[in-house]
């Protein structure tokens, strides 16, 4: 699979996890694509906890079930009805999480490429999510992004509270039993893709 099919393969996967876990072998090259990303000042303000443990794993999915339906329930009753059908199931069936984390303090004080957009470190963070997704999408292997979370939370969850180090995103990571054709939230009606012409724009807004 080339990159420009693994783009358009990509999915976020909810319910269509085996339940069997990712080859380790798999993962690290996984985890290997993340870690060669494009990072401002070459910082690599990234890290990665795997979660495999059955009780942390079913602790995070009580606390995600908690703040979807905290969502739920703040939508008024049209986009509550588009809403129930798009489930965040696969953080216990995926059977492995990914907690990428950001460190704001790597690189020191004076890194090369930030000191007007303090954003690039969090956004070097994003790249080495992407090169993740893509290259499991390669493999085969489904992602989904689980962000029904609370980040003090998560922080605790995984031992970082305390350390000015944040978690940007919980991936499941696991063998699929197909991808999706048609993206969960346009296959259910919560939002369609926007054109391409839509979003281009020559020289100025």
């Amino acid at each position: 699979m080339d990159v420009t099919e693994a783009i358009a393969r990509r999915r976020d996967v909810r319910r269509e996890f085996t339940g069997d876990l990712v080859d380790d072998d798999v993962l690290r090259r996984l985890l290997g694509a993340a870690h060669r990303a494009p990072s401002v000042g070459n910082t690599q303000p990234w890290d990665f906890v795997v979660v495999r443990e059955r009780a942390t794993l079913r602790r995070f999915a009580e606390h995600v079930a908690s703040c979807r339906a905290d969502f739920a329930a703040s939508l008024p009753p049209e986009r509550a009805a588009t809403f129930d059908p798009i489930r965040i199931e696969g953080i216990e069936t995926s059977g492995t999480g990914v907690v990428v984390t950001y460190d704001d303090a790597r690189g020191g004080d004076h890194v090369l490429g930030r000191a007007t957009v303090r954003d690039t470190g969090l956004l070097s963070v994003a790249l080495a999510i992407e090169n993740l997704w893509l290259a499991a999408t390669a493999e085969g292997i489904g992602v989904g992004w689980v962000s029904f979370y609370d980040e003090a939370f998560l922080s605790e969850l995984v031992g970082v509270d305390g350390t000015g180090v944040r978690p940007v995103a919980w991936l499941c990571v696991g063998p699929v039993t197909a991808l999706p054709d048609v993206p969960d939230l346009e296959r259910f009606g919560w939002r369609s893709r926007r054109p391409l012409d839509d979003a281009v724009h020559w020289e100025r807004w």
